[in-house]
């Protein structure tokens, strides 16, 4: 393989803004970065903001291997009402002036704590027969959607100056949908429920302390732009060198000692170039970043 490592290739972490589509933020990251080779980890809907990860030049070919693992978001969950969409911004199909209190909204999203079974919302980017449930929805057809498992690992709940709106600070599994879960404690309240707000707080290893706002990234790009090797920075690291070097680099398996089974970094004298995975002892690169 030839050094290329100046090539822009990396990682930036935004902090999307409302009203813009996941789309049209990586269409944004293309223009700043003069690359067609941008994508992301994870979609936001347009009103939500927060933590979206993009991926810029080779780093797109990370995507596929990419555990989103923990996330964090702050919502609002609006009562008395209910939409298509299970948020705000949807068609109201019922509403209600029966709000309950305070202690019953925490009993009620408590029992949404732990491994639960979740059906996915027609308005998502789930596909039934190759078409998104999105478009299905768009046209008027809704399909049966199976109850999937996700995980809640904590749900805090906290009054606002609304009588008929919570705050949320939810951490849970990938594949959780907020409003969904929103819609599901109004249901069990008996009074119907939306999300109201949404903003992602962490995903793939990354919080909104790294994020930076699309202006703050076009006035210096380069700052924006954090290594590869962070997208894997919880796997162990292999460091190759010499011939050793020259084998992995020309996808020549290598044995390892002291190495467990499963994916690690590689790294020669100048970094991280690979990511490789180790199997009875021996490790081949699976993708390389640095050309």
């Amino acid at each position: 393989m030839s050094a290329d490592r100046d090539e822009r290739c990396g990682v930036v972490i935004v902090d999307k803004p409302s009203g813009m589509t996941s789309f049209d933020v990586v269409a944004r990251m293309r223009r700043i970065y003069g690359t067609r080779r941008v994508g992301h980890t994870g979609t936001l809907d347009p009103q939500a903001t927060g933590v979206l990860v993009v991926l810029v030049g080779r780093a797109a070919k990370a995507a596929e291997y990419i555990s989103a693992g923990r996330k964090v978001y702050d919502a609002s969950l609006r009562l008395g009402v209910e939409t298509d969409t299970e948020d705000i911004w949807g068609t109201p199909i019922s509403t209600s002036d029966l709000i309950p209190s305070a202690d019953e909204v925490a009993v009620a999203a408590s029992a949404f704590v732990g491994d639960i079974m979740q059906v996915p919302p027609m308005y998502s980017a789930l596909k039934r027969g190759g078409v998104k449930l999105v478009d299905l929805a768009r046209r008027g057809v809704e399909v049966e959607r199976e109850p999937r498992p996700v995980s809640v690992y904590s749900l805090e709940v906290n009054k606002t100056d609304r009588a008929d709106e919570y705050g949320l600070r939810v951490v849970c599994s990938s594949g959780t949908y907020i409003r969904t879960l929103c819609a599901d404690i109004g249901h069990a309240l008996g009074c119907g429920g939306c999300m109201s707000s949404l903003r992602r707080l962490e995903t793939c290893g990354y919080s909104i302390d790294d994020a930076k706002t699309i202006d703050q990234i076009e006035s210096d790009p380069d700052v924006a732009l954090m290594s590869v090797e962070t997208l894997f920075s919880s796997l162990p690291c292999v460091n190759v060198a010499g011939a050793d070097e020259k084998k992995v680099k020309n996808g020549v398996p290598l044995h390892v000692e002291s190495v467990c089974d499963g994916r690690v970094r590689i790294n020669d004298a100048d970094g991280f170039f690979a990511l490789g995975e180790v199997k009875d002892g021996v490790l081949r690169a699976v993708k390389y970043f640095v050309l």
